[in-house]
């Protein structure tokens, strides 16, 4: 076994171009691995820095920087789906619920927002994050392009305008998020939405030059016919769009209810948002595989929650 082992290494350094020997001594002056250096636990634990005194803006901060790591794990399995060469059922089917698992997750835990923050500190300290706003979450942004086509991320009220000879600079332009801080009468961008596209577009537009073709909607379609037809794969990918689009939005939504809907007066966000119009799916009808679902089902989309 032991020669087999060195064997392996020696392969494994050749192919490297690098000498086995060398790496084999350095391990004599390497420390063994432990579980907080391995995990970075002393810098995850001081990446808290709150902008008050109030003890559940902690809570506030820990969580959206949890949703930001499940984002990343997410990113994670769709870019190995996009990457891959050849893609069957079963690798599909495997991603696409681990996905969903990650957004079951996201889901459940808002009720960590939700139940888990004084009403009261949070409405002082929200102020202090003013203009923030959570749709400046950037992997949020690049879920949604790796998961479908451009066309069903634009803003449903100018869906009909857009097709595939648009230009990018004028869908981009319209994309459904972009009702969180502009007003389409006048053209006018909040001060939120013009330092996010300052700090992100250029990332987004190389990122969407990829997953145009390679996103999973896209993915899906190129399958053989036989694989497009399997039920579980279907399943996988309706369980994928309802969790995202329909469940983790009301969630969400349910949650901005709950806080800044006070005394049936519905308070701005602090990104300045429409955040009604801009969250609810049956407005924005954000739909990464539409032709999985019946007509019916289109029509009704968010109107059932």
């Amino acid at each position: 076994m032991e020669n087999n082992i060195n064997d392996h290494l020696q392969e494994k350094y050749n192919k490297l171009g690098q000498d086995l020997d060398t790496h084999l001594e350095g391990l004599l002056h390497s420390k063994p691995i432990n579980y907080w250096d391995y995990i970075h636990t002393d810098t995850l634990l001081n990446l808290q820095i709150p902008r008050t005194d109030l003890p559940d803006e902690m809570v506030f901060i820990m969580y959206h920087q949890v949703n930001e790591l499940l984002f990343k794990m997410i990113l994670h399995e769709i870019e190995q789906v996009a990457k891959a060469e050849s893609v069957d059922a079963t690798m599909f089917i495997t991603k696409v619920m681990r996905i969903s698992r990650y957004f079951d997750m996201l889901t459940s835990s808002f009720t960590i927002m939700k139940d888990g923050m004084d009403i009261e500190q949070y409405n002082k300290f929200r102020k202090t994050l003013t203009p923030a706003s959570g749709f400046q979450s950037a992997q949020y942004r690049k879920i949604e392009f790796a998961s479908t086509e451009l066309i069903n991320l634009i803003d449903n009220r100018f869906r009909e305008t857009i097709d595939r000879n648009t230009t990018y600079e004028h869908a981009f332009e319209h994309l459904y998020w972009q009702a969180a801080g502009k007003d389409y009468r006048t053209g006018k961008k909040s001060y939120t939405l013009t330092i996010f596209e300052e700090k992100y577009k250029d990332e987004f537009i190389r990122f969407t030059e990829f997953y145009n073709t390679h996103n999973l909607w896209t993915k899906f379609k190129a399958l053989p016919k036989d694989v497009k037809e399997n039920k579980d794969l279907i399943d996988a990918m309706r369980h994928y769009d309802y969790t995202v689009n329909i469940k983790w939005v009301m969630a969400h939504y349910n949650t901005a209810n709950h806080y800044l809907n006070i005394g049936g007066k519905t308070a701005e966000a602090t990104g300045g948002s429409e955040w009604v119009k801009y969250m609810h799916p049956k407005y924005q009808r954000r739909i990464f595989f539409p032709d999985l679902w019946t007509e019916k089902e289109l029509q009704e989309w968010g109107t059932d929650v």
